[in-house]
C-alpha cells in the first residue's frame, strides 16, 4: 500500500498544495529542508530543489540529501519536476514532457551513496517506468496528450550550453537538455526509489532561438505551473488508487 509519495521541484510549487509544515533535517549528507502534507491520507514530501530560498543552483543542490531524506522518512515513488530546454522542433516550449532515458554530461557532483564498496547499479531503465505509467495517465487526464520515451541530457550548468555542445547532444540521441536530473535518478535507483521526471519545455536550445535567458526560462515555467500541479495531484490520485 503506498504511504508516502517524495516531490522534487522548484522553488514556488509548494504553494499549490495543501497547508503543510515545514521542517528541517540533518542528514548525514547535510541539511535538508522540507514540507511534509496530508493528500487524502497520502504523505507527501516536498523537497524544494534549489532551497527555500532559491538560492542553491544547479552544481550545488543537495541530491544525496535529498534522496537520502526521502527514503529516510518511508518514500516509496519520487515524482520530480524539471526545466528543460528542447533540442527538437517538435517538442514546443510549454510541452510537458516525461523522458525515459537520460545521458549524463554532469562533471563535478557526487553521484553515488557507495564511496566505500564497488556497487554497480543497473541503469537499463533509469526512470521507474511502473511511474512513468502513471504520468502519462494523469498527463492525458489534465492535458489530452502524454509525451513519454524522450532521452533527456544533464549538463552541468549553471550556465546554459553552446550551440555545438547542442548539436553534439542532439546527433548522440538526446531529445531535451536539463541541469537536475543526474544525479538525482541514479541516486533514486541507488535506494530502490521509484522515481520518474515531469519535464517541462520552457525554451528552445541553444542554436535554436536568437538568445538563451533565464528570464525567459521562468516566464514559461510560471505560466505552465498550474498545468503541473495538476497533473502531479491527478498521479498522486492515481497512486491513492492503487493501493
Amino acid at each position: 500500500m503506498v504511504k508516502t509519495v517524495g516531490i522534487i521541484g522548484g522553488t514556488g510549487y509548494e504553494t499549490l498544495l495543501p497547508e503543510g509544515s515545514w521542517l528541517a533535517t540533518e542528514t548525514i549528507y547535510g541539511k535538508v529542508e522540507f514540507m511534509e502534507v496530508d493528500f487524502e491520507g497520502l504523505k507527501v514530501i516536498f523537497i524544494p530543489r534549489h532551497g527555500r530560498e532559491h538560492n542553491l543552483p544547479p552544481h550545488r543542490v543537495n541530491y544525496r540529501g535529498n534522496i537520502w531524506l526521502l527514503k529516510s522518512r518511508g518514500a516509496e515513488y519520487v515524482i520530480a519536476i524539471n526545466a528543460v530546454g528542447s533540442l527538437r522542433r517538435i517538442l514546443k516550449p510549454g510541452m510537458i514532457v516525461i523522458p525515459t532515458d537520460i545521458i549524463d554530461f554532469t562533471k563535478n557532483r557526487y553521484t553515488t551513496f557507495f564511496d566505500d564498496k564497488p556497487v554497480h547499479v543497473d541503469f537499463t531503465e533509469p526512470f521507474c517506468m511502473k511511474l512513468v505509467r502513471v504520468l502519462e495517465k494523469a498527463s492525458e487526464k489534465v492535458l489530452g496528450y502524454s509525451i513519454s520515451g524522450a532521452v533527456v541530457a544533464v549538463t552541468e550548468g549553471p550556465r546554459f550550453e553552446s550551440p555545438a555542445e547542442i548539436n553534439a547532444l542532439r546527433i548522440l540521441g538526446a531529445d531535451i537538455v536539463g541541469m537536475t536530473s543526474a544525479p538525482e535518478a541514479a541516486l533514486a535507483k541507488e535506494l530502490g526509489l521509484c522515481y520518474a521526471s515531469l519535464a517541462l519545455v520552457t525554451n528552445y536550445a541553444a542554436g535554436m532561438q536568437e538568445k538563451q535567458s533565464s528570464e525567459d526560462v521562468e516566464k514559461v515555467a510560471n505560466e505552465k505551473r498550474q498545468q503541473v500541479f495538476q497533473i502531479i495531484l491527478e498521479t498522486l490520485k492515481i497512486l491513492k488508487e492503487q493501493e
